[in-house]
């Protein structure tokens, strides 16, 4: 909390920040303002929904910091700018950015708020270093309509790729440096987002629809048709990382394509060993490099879908009851510089304590929830949690081994 204290002008509303971002971390089955606010002692939940809403401090600035905290914790010269959206189902039509359209978190179409996130994947973890809210064209068309929800009448309509480009240059411009970017069809099939990396000189590894036109020296193909030309000894079995039951195996070749500008361009393609479904991927890189390392670009991708889920699960990044977009922003980024915190400890207590037989590196939840029972609300019997703790995790690690015991039978 001390490497944000300076972006707030007043004592009071930094405490006040500390005792919402403990409230995001704590175990209460719902978090929002009120929750927060009877959780942390207060009287009313006045004082929460003024931070959010009318205190002043400038969201970005917290988010630079959150930016900054995470490279110098989680640094990796390797490592992947993973960027993505998700939704958060809303019912009217007052909240900045909602309307009906397409959400993964329900699986269909909803009245929803969709956000693009970036998130910083290295070897040590991973944690969001910026998002941006998807602001439809139905918004930015009603100027009114963007002044009443805190947009500003000038609001402008920006894709999910244009957001994802402003984003990751936000990072660079910011001095940091990151090897890669991975993303889904969304961005992957954008060649302006293509073009603006290539000439930031930062390799990607984007999918893209089996409908999509790459050029080859033979000529123009789909990745679809270029695939069924593959001969058989080009695949190879690579783990794209790991899960929650082991190695992510997979069946990949690699496919040179033609272009005269520098750099190298190349399609992979992905197979699942049990069903043999495929999925493509342009990437590009500054200097040739072998399929392994595309192959650990793209299941990296994964790590942002790790990401929604703690950031939802643990910190409450989807449970803003608020409708100004100054709002959204500043629980988001709160809930971002949480979850952010939880993957650190974990990076520094896996480096300090390795692996072993005996139980399983400490994880996310089980840190949140020793963090809330010992330091923040502290227990009557230490030991009684530490021990439910070290049991947890000895019968995880119990499970895990089951589980590659029988991949392994299997394979």
């Amino acid at each position: 909390m001390s490497r944000i204290a300076s972006r707030f002008a007043r004592v009071e509303p930094r405490r006040r920040a500390r005792k919402l971002v403990l409230g995001l971390l704590s175990d209460l089955p719902r978090k929002n303002c009120w929750t927060i606010a009877e959780w942390a002692g207060e009287a009313t939940p006045d004082g929460m929904q003024h931070l959010l809403g009318r205190a002043k401090w400038d969201a970005d600035r917290v988010r630079d910091d959150v930016r900054g905290y995470v490279v110098e914790h989680l640094h990796d010269d390797q490592a992947v700018l993973v960027v993505d959206e998700t939704g958060d189902v809303k019912k009217g039509a007052g909240t900045a950015g909602v309307q009906r359209q397409y959400t993964g978190t329900a699986g269909r179409i909803e009245n929803a708020q969709v956000a693009v996130y970036l998130v910083y994947a290295g070897r040590r973890g991973h944690a969001a270093v910026d998002r941006e809210l998807y602001v439809p064209r139905s918004w930015t068309s009603d100027p009114d309509r963007c002044l009443a929800a805190g947009l500003g009448k000038e609001a402008s309509f920006a894709t999910k790729p244009e957001l994802a480009a402003r984003m990751v240059a936000h990072f660079l411009d910011a001095g940091h440096r990151a090897a890669w970017v991975a993303g889904d069809e969304v961005y992957g099939g954008n060649p302006k987002l293509r073009g603006v990396l290539e000439e930031r000189g930062t390799g990607y590894v984007l999918a893209v629809a089996r409908s999509h036109d790459v050029t080859t020296s033979a000529g123009k193909f789909h990745a679809e048709a270029l695939a069924k030309k593959v001969p058989k000894r080009a695949w190879q079995k690579l783990s794209a990382g790991t899960g929650a039951k082991g190695h992510r195996f997979y069946d990949w070749t690699v496919i040179d394509l033609a272009d005269p500008a520098p750099g190298s361009r190349q399609l992979l393609i992905r197979r699942n060993r049990t069903t043999g479904e495929l999925a493509y991927y342009r990437c590009y890189s500054p200097r040739p490099v072998p399929l392994a390392e595309l192959v650990r670009v793209a299941g990296s991708r994964w790590q942002v879908e790790e990401f929604f889920q703690a950031g939802k699960g643990l910190a409450a990044l989807d449970e803003h009851q608020v409708r100004r977009y100054a709002s959204w922003s500043r629980w988001v980024t709160l809930a971002m510089l949480a979850h952010a915190f939880l993957a650190v400890v974990r990076a520094d207590e896996h480096a300090r304590h390795p692996a072993s037989d005996a139980r399983i590196p400490l994880t996310c939840n089980e840190i949140q929830h020793l963090f809330i029972a010992l330091v923040v609300r502290p227990a009557l019997d230490a030991v009684h949690r530490l021990s439910w703790s070290d049991w947890r995790r000895r019968h995880q690690a119990r499970s895990q081994t089951s589980h590659y015991r029988r991949q392994a039978a299997q394979a």
